[in-house]
């Protein structure tokens, strides 16, 4: 993927939005949807807020669905309809990270 905005941006960008809308409502937390693409623009995996349970995050469950070692997230590109949190307030001491 490159740097520069383009119409497969676009593409995700809106599917992640699209997968907002299947969240569980919550009159505290956002509906987000995200999308992992590997570097040649196929899709890895996608998921959304409470996809699993009550506090599980869109990124969190797209990337719960694949080993943490795929190779293929090194290089990915995460698409989702929000911007990610910068500090996990629900269950911190069980976030899937897939990489460092």
């Amino acid at each position: 993927m490159t740097g520069t905005s383009t119409e497969q941006d676009r593409r995700w960008l809106l599917t992640a939005i699209d997968l907002s809308h299947q969240c569980p409502p919550s009159q505290t937390a956002f509906s987000v949807g995200a999308v992992i693409v590997d570097e040649h623009g196929n899709e890895i995996s996608r998921g959304y807020s409470r996809e699993t349970d009550a506090h599980v995050h869109a990124e969190e469950s797209a990337l719960s669905k694949h080993p943490a070692d795929d190779p293929r997230l090194k290089t990915a590109t995460l698409y989702n309809s929000l911007e990610p949190c910068t500090q996990r307030r629900s269950r911190p001491e069980n976030l899937h990270t897939a990489h460092p």
